[in-house]
């Protein structure tokens, strides 16, 4: 007596519940994301980034939020035909900290979201 053949699923079978979170894990998943957040904003207020241009003629040391803190200008630059250099320094070095601070709050966010596995968001 010939067997019956075994009819094989077209669809691979994987167990319930497999790969999906559970609106419950998401939002848990969301609240340590937050609180871990606000942690790392709270450590991004204290760091300070420090930038100097000129040759060292303006130094500016800014916070990972981009809260000015100290500017500090060599005193042989506080002449009055220097004054037009000295304001482009000072550009530069805002900018340039500025740049570094952004840089630095980006790497401490995107550490957070890279784990992040909500459905549709990436």
């Amino acid at each position: 007596m010939a067997r019956p053949k075994k009819r094989k699923s077209a669809r691979p079978t994987r167990p319930s519940g497999a790969g999906k979170s559970s609106p419950t894990d998401l939002m848990a998943q969301v609240q340590r994301m937050q609180e871990e957040m606000e942690r790392v904003q709270a450590e991004l207020a204290e760091e300070l980034v420090e930038v100097s241009v000129g040759g060292g003629a303006v130094r500016v040391v800014i916070t990972g939020q981009q809260v000015v803190r100290e500017v500090e200008i060599d005193p042989d630059l506080l002449t009055p035909e220097d004054v037009e250099m000295l304001q482009d320094l000072l550009v530069a070095a805002m900018n340039q900290a500025i740049e570094k601070s952004q840089a630095l709050a980006s790497e401490r966010m995107g550490a957070l979201t890279s784990g992040l596995s909500i459905p549709g968001l990436f």
